[in-house]
């Protein structure tokens, strides 16, 4: 599956959310989709979502500061 999600500044209309949804359905393979692999990827697309949201607020950590966080650097 080639997806592309395009960052917005704004959050999705609930029709856009319908309208993706529905072509996310109809770019998933028939073969072995189950309710739980359509509920995964419905969740993963949620995720960067909130991820790009975030991103757009500035709520991100630099790299740096997470490698002297864990020690890594």
């Amino acid at each position: 599956m080639n997806a592309q999600i395009k960052p917005k500044l704004k959050p999705a209309t609930p029709q856009e959310v319908k309208t993706e949804a529905k072509a996310m359905i109809d770019r998933l393979p028939n073969r072995g989709l189950t309710w739980e692999r359509l509920v995964y990827h419905l969740g993963v697309r949620a995720s960067i979502e909130r991820g790009l949201a975030e991103a757009n607020a500035g709520l991100l950590i630099p790299h740096e500061e997470i490698e002297k966080r864990f020690g890594l650097k």
